[in-house]
């Protein structure tokens, strides 16, 4: 079953999230404003080349998947990096947290400039179309949240860890990682997560709250040929 994560956005776009896709066939992308992330079931000429009319001339999009991903004729590799997929059974019971609170529409504008600012990953004023997302505010001011990203059936991903330079050092991204992993499974799906390879800090705050390694994992950013 955990197969679905190899390809995780094409699972994703043909299950629980297909009605945020476009495209069909072999190959999808999320819609324009949600994520820039695209896949194809597998790396047959047919399914690369339905993936390449996804794009618009000089759009990036974004893959994650296990295996090396391939590039459509013609597309430059913008960038490419090693990540890791980790995933939990469990997670430790998080302590009554009052200080994390649900973030709604309401709080989109303030949530992109967090992102924007920490960069945990692509996000948009519609990431909250993709999951559920919580926060903490210090002085009314958004300063740290976490959410779900990419759904399958039986998985949930956790994703958008991040806190305000101002704000680190306080135990934000654990006491959220948790939190979300706890709803997560009490929703009851298996949570799971990306990570770049080389981030020693993150990987190690995920092991400690419950996540083992579950295969390495290829991101590359690939742009389409302008007109």
């Amino acid at each position: 079953m955990t197969m679905l994560l190899d390809r995780p956005i094409w699972s994703a776009l043909i299950t629980r999230h297909a009605a945020l896709a476009v495209g069909d066939g072999r190959a999808r992308r999320y819609q324009l404003g949600i994520l820039p992330f695209a896949a194809s079931t597998d790396d047959d000429p047919q399914a690369i080349a339905d993936l390449a009319e996804l794009a618009s001339p000089g759009e990036t999009l974004l893959f994650l998947q296990a295996d090396p991903v391939v590039a459509p004729a013609g597309f430059a590799v913008v960038t490419t990096a090693p990540a890791v997929q980790m995933i939990a059974a469990a997670v430790p019971s998080p302590l009554p947290d009052d200080a994390i609170v649900p973030l709604g529409i309401a709080d989109a504008e303030e949530m992109l400039t967090l992102a924007t600012l920490t960069k945990p990953g692509p996000f948009s004023l519609r990431s909250l179309d993709l999951g559920r997302f919580w926060g903490v505010r210090e002085g009314g001011r958004l300063v740290a949240m976490a959410g779900e990203r990419m759904k399958q059936p039986g998985y949930t991903e956790l994703s958008g860890v991040c806190t305000h330079p101002d704000h680190r050092g306080r135990g934000y991204a654990r006491r959220l990682s948790l939190y979300v992993a706890a709803r997560i499974i009490e929703a009851g799906d298996r949570p799971y997560l990306h990570a770049y390879a080389s981030n020693a800090a993150a990987v190690a705050l995920y092991e400690a709250i419950g996540f083992t390694l579950r295969c390495p994992m290829y991101v590359a950013a690939l742009q389409k040929p302008a007109d």
